[in-house]
């Protein structure tokens, strides 16, 4: 579905990311672990066109999408739910919603936003209310949902459990896997290491913008550099 060749990514002149390379395949929660600074947003944003690479590639469904616009790759497809959740204070939770389907004309948006109620009854009770005077947990609802609100077929998750309450925690992986459920491909990036690497099928770890292991979730787990350096053990 997804794979990425290769891609080298700068801020100015600081080599954040360092021919990366992965693959994403359809039906998949692929996650991506790492330290603070490692460079696992800065993938995130370039693969949705916020940043761009200068070199390598990044394909989806086997057509390269290095030089659409953010717009357009939305409308590939992908989406994503950024780090620090990044509602529209000033906006009521439903506007949110509705600016998530930004990029779409069918007529089954009114559809998708009593869906995203369904999935988080928490927004539907504060629906017209700005989304500034929500909760951390409650914010994070209201992101994952606006993400939904696009139909992606590759959803990415930046960060989803920052700054949450143990309990919040579980809550939002349970959504995790409900959405990839129901027909979603995830690529996660989390800093729980433990967490992500339960619900995941494959696994890579990033270390200071490059990739430096990569396989099954379980045989990560398993695995005693990250067990040492990411799961406290």
């Amino acid at each position: 579905m997804l794979s990425v060749k290769n891609i080298n990514v700068y801020y100015g002149a600081v080599h954040a990311v360092r021919d990366v390379s992965l693959e994403v395949n359809a039906g998949e929660i692929v996650t991506i672990i790492g330290a603070n600074g490692a460079g696992k947003s800065t993938i995130l944003k370039t693969l949705v066109g916020l940043l761009r690479s200068r070199t390598g590639d990044i394909s989806l469904d086997g057509k390269s999408i290095v030089t659409l616009s953010p717009a357009e790759i939305v409308r590939q497809g992908i989406a994503l739910v950024p780090e620090g959740r990044r509602v529209f204070p000033r906006l009521s939770v439903e506007d949110n919603l509705l600016l998530g389907a930004y990029a779409r004309r069918d007529k089954e948006v009114g559809r998708d936003i009593n869906r995203i109620y369904e999935m988080f009854p928490r927004l539907s009770e504060r629906k017209k209310q700005n989304a500034g005077t929500l909760s951390g947990g409650e914010q994070q609802m209201l992101a994952t949902g606006r993400g939904m609100m696009s139909r992606p077929r590759l959803l990415l998750l930046d960060e989803p459990s920052m700054g949450l309450a143990p309990l919040l925690v579980h809550q939002i992986f349970e959504t995790i896997l409900d959405i990839n459920e129901q027909g979603t491909t995830i690529l996660l990036v989390e800093q729980n290491a433990r967490m992500a690497l339960s619900i995941a099928d494959r696994g890579y770890v990033l270390e200071t913008g490059a990739m430096v292991l990569f396989g099954d979730a379980e045989e990560l787990i398993d695995n005693d550099e990250v067990r040492c350096a990411y799961l406290g053990e």
